[in-house]
């Protein structure tokens, strides 16, 4: 193996240069880039080189010699440590700036000329997330809650998550004590054996009900009416409480089998004055205020007059639809998971609307289907995971060729291939329009809109 130009174990003076899209800081030593956690740009700083590869090296960072303008003083190291709040030592008005030029780096490596307006952010960018999962293991002989260390599977223990609404770090809480009141262990991931493996809380933030999904690994969890009559005392605010069994050894959180055990099977939220329904597997949006804003520059971007067909390509439980339906003509959700068809169509029952249809399908072969019919969309919509839009639906989109994209993206990259991918059927990507859905994080958020000339 070639001689890296640093060595593990050595110890440097560097000035960190940029961040990466993982937050973490870049020197570099003869162009060889050194990653440095919690180090930040203009800083020089004496780092420990933990880690050396072919191509770059890690370091962990000792003490800081000149310090940012834009550091700030973190809450706790746990966050960082664990992951929950990778930039809570960078000001926030720094880690809007920070997301908006990861997309247009990712734009510039991907010969894009896409203008990325600045980044909307938050007035309180903390307490936001209306959903956790929180794992619990035994720690000194009793169930404990906390979260991994980055890369490890050792848990920190912690009673306060700093981005999650506080009412949600209570009912961990509770149910912590609970467990550990009634003695009923935890799982242990090494043997596959114990009961509790996570609580998963959410929390409607408009109509503050609370939903509690406690995670085993078996049906035969003891005590089960002492916890739920513990939890409904002790938390006014929970309508649902749901037993989840996950009898893998797995690092997935949720099984696909669940049992009612007190309330309703759903919570109740709203979202730009419509109402929803949420079920315990059901995808919806953490951070409630900024999903707000984020579908509000979706409905701008697609230039609703009322007279236009739209189509919501990953629609769940409709929670986009039917913020578009309100301002257009007729829309069409496709969805490929059947519980979230059935929500979606029960939320546009429980709204009074009746111009949104829900289909339960693969995307790219519902709208093929659709062209074949005759159907025409004046308004593609597209909220994707990660892994963004798949070879299929791009050539689908191809196919059905309407004159509007909207592209609601949490993950840059796969947003800058694919604008590329839909620049072969004549589409131009107008701007993109960053929205903070997670601060205190490096995820990053976006609304673009793509038009095609007739």
């Amino acid at each position: 193996m070639a001689k890296t130009p640093v060595a593990k174990n050595e110890e440097l003076t560097v000035t960190v240069e940029d961040l990466t899209y993982e937050g973490m800081g870049v020197a570099k030593v003869d162009g060889y880039p050194l990653f440095i956690d919690g180090a930040l740009p203009g800083e020089r700083a004496v780092v420990h080189v933990v880690k050396a590869e072919k191509k770059f090296a890690f370091a962990r960072l000792k003490t800081l010699e000149t310090t940012s303008p834009d550091r700030v003083t973190p809450r706790d190291a746990a966050y960082t440590q664990t992951g929950i709040a990778p930039l809570q030592h960078l000001a926030y008005p720094a880690q809007l700036a920070f997301k908006a030029a990861q997309i247009r780096n990712l734009y510039k490596k991907a010969h894009l000329d896409v203008p990325v307006k600045e980044t909307l952010g938050m007035a309180q960018p903390s307490g936001y997330r209306n959903k956790a999962q929180i794992p619990v293991r035994m720690v000194n002989g009793q169930p404990t809650t906390g979260f991994y260390k980055r890369r490890s599977h050792e848990l920190l223990p912690l009673e306060d998550f700093y981005i999650q609404d506080p009412k949600i770090d209570t009912a961990v809480l509770v149910v912590r004590d609970l467990l550990r009141r009634y003695g009923v262990p935890a799982y242990d991931e090494a043997t596959n054996t114990g009961v509790i493996r996570h609580i998963m809380v959410r929390r409607g933030y408009f109509s503050h009900q609370m939903m509690i999904v406690l995670v085993s690994r078996t049906w035969a969890v003891p005590y089960l009416d002492e916890l739920v009559a513990g939890i409904t005392a002790a938390l006014p605010e929970v309508v649902s409480i749901v037993l989840n069994l996950n009898e893998r050894a797995t690092n997935v959180i949720l099984g696909k089998k669940t049992q009612m055990l007190y309330g309703t099977p759903y919570l109740e939220d709203s979202l730009l004055g419509s109402r929803f329904r949420i079920s315990p597997l059901s995808f919806y949006q953490v951070n409630p205020t900024q999903t707000e804003v984020l579908y509000t520059q979706a409905v701008e971007a697609a230039g609703l007059t009322g007279q236009e067909v739209v189509i919501d390509a990953y629609s769940g439980i409709g929670t986009i639809s039917l913020t578009m339906a309100k301002h257009a003509k007729q829309v069409y959700g496709v969805e490929i998971v059947p519980e979230a068809v059935a929500d979606a169509r029960e939320n546009a029952r429980l709204n009074g609307v009746t111009n949104a249809e829900f289909v339960l399908g693969k995307a790219e072969d519902v709208m093929q289907a659709w062209k074949e019919e005759g159907l025409h969309a004046d308004v593609l919509m597209v909220d994707p995971p990660r892994k963004g839009l798949a070879p299929e639906f791009v050539a689908a989109v191809g196919v059905m060729l309407p004159p509007k994209v909207v592209y609601v993206s949490c993950n840059p990259a796969t947003l800058a291939r694919d604008i590329a991918a839909l620049q072969g059927f004549g589409y131009k990507a107008t701007a993109t329009q960053p929205v903070d859905m997670f601060p205190q994080t490096t995820s990053i958020e976006s609304v673009t809109v793509l038009t095609r000339a007739e």
